[in-house]
């Protein structure tokens, strides 16, 4: 998703990352890792770091995240985003990786996930 950001702020919304020309530029390389009805459970890697750049990108291409609230649908749902890896390029190098958490699992295995 190459789809350039920028911040608009309202005094009756706040403020919001909106898709515009005239934004930053943003890129995100996204591959699905399984799907399940009407989820999809996707890798995404920020190429570049805009503020909620991997929510606004998945709303654009058809799949907001489950429980965002501001991006996608008021579900209800707690919002199902995990940096599920980081890794920095220094010496040495850093590396972490996380488990999902238990409000995110039943989606994930509707998906294909396996703990």
């Amino acid at each position: 998703v190459d789809l350039p950001l920028r911040r608009v702020s309202t005094a009756a919304t706040g403020w919001r990352m909106v898709a515009d020309s005239r934004g930053d530029p943003a890129l995100t390389a996204w591959r699905v890792l399984g799907r399940g009805g009407a989820l999809s459970w996707l890798e995404l890697t920020l190429r570049s770091g805009r503020t909620h750049q991997a929510r606004v990108h998945c709303a654009a291409i058809g799949c907001p995240i489950v429980g965002d609230a501001l991006y996608g649908n008021d579900d209800g749902q707690r919002l199902n985003l995990l940096a599920r890896g980081l890794s920095l390029p220094v010496e040495p190098p850093v590396v972490a990786t996380a488990e999902p958490p238990a409000h995110m699992r039943d989606s994930l295995r509707a998906c294909g996930w396996t703990p």
